[in-house]
């Protein structure tokens, strides 16, 4: 398979469905499709699940849904989500999550749980940088790295905005360096610094080779909105559908 033609695909399928129905939040959804193809289409196996942390970007989830038979087509056209996922076992989706931190919470009591019945595969959560804001984030990296969930792998979607604004310090207008404070819980980074499903791939499947006894974490630099080009790093495309004249320069 073409990896990086399969994101490419996805991403368009969010744009034009959303465009059309006139509903969704494109931009943190286009920020990690090329993360939910490695996961979906090469990394994850039966055994694993996905706590999709980063609720507001769920256009790439369903696509990628619809794209494998999972949800109908003509579910998939008609699709619109004005917030957040909802839990749906039936299409795999085993949590929703709402407001920013619930994902990570969720995802270290999963992992545990596997541990507890020493059950096979991994949790994967994936979240954006601004839940990072959240204690529960920091009580649940706490509490993952006590209990030693090397099951569990924290996936960021690090495109520095939080909803309609940029993640800074409000000190000192600088870019916290999350890095930093997970290493701080014992955590080692594994980092990708760009949106591109190959390399991804290549990196989640070194990560399932390096093992040890604390969860596992990449950083993922991404743009939100990525691939729409009146979108990219513009704040107040997080919940807002382009119009006609916006649209056409993604067709210029």
């Amino acid at each position: 398979m073409n990896f990086q033609k399969k994101a490419d695909y996805i991403r368009n399928e969010v744009i034009r469905v959303a465009i059309k129905n006139n509903m969704g939040h494109i931009a943190p959804s286009l920020s990690c499709v090329d993360i939910l193809v490695a996961l979906h289409y090469e990394v994850m196996a039966p055994e694993d699940s996905l706590i999709f942390s980063k609720a507001h970007g769920g256009y790439g989830l369903y696509a990628i849904l619809a794209d494998k038979g999972i949800i109908s087509r003509e579910e998939w056209e008609n699709f619109s989500l004005p917030g957040c996922i909802e839990r749906m076992p039936e299409y795999g989706i085993e949590a929703g999550c709402g407001a920013l931190g619930h994902g990570l919470p969720m995802a270290a009591g999963a992992a545990f749980g596997k541990k507890l019945k020493k059950e096979k595969g991994f949790i994967y959560c994936l979240m954006g940088d601004g839940e990072t804001q959240e204690g529960t984030t920091w009580e649940s990296v706490q509490f993952a790295v006590k209990h030693e969930l090397d099951n569990l792998i924290i996936i960021i979607d690090n495109n520095k905005l939080q909803a309609m604004d940029f993640r800074i310090n409000i000190l000192d207008k600088s870019y916290i360096n999350l890095e930093d404070r997970f290493k701080g819980f014992g955590l080692n980074p594994w980092y990708c610094d760009r949106s591109d499903a190959v390399c991804l791939i290549r990196i989640f499947k070194r990560m399932l080779v390096n093992i040890s006894k604390v969860p596992q974490i990449l950083f993922v630099r991404t743009v939100k909105g990525h691939g729409l080009k009146c979108a990219e790093n513009i704040p107040k495309f997080h919940y807002r559908v382009p119009n006609e004249q916006e649209y056409q320069l993604q067709l210029s």
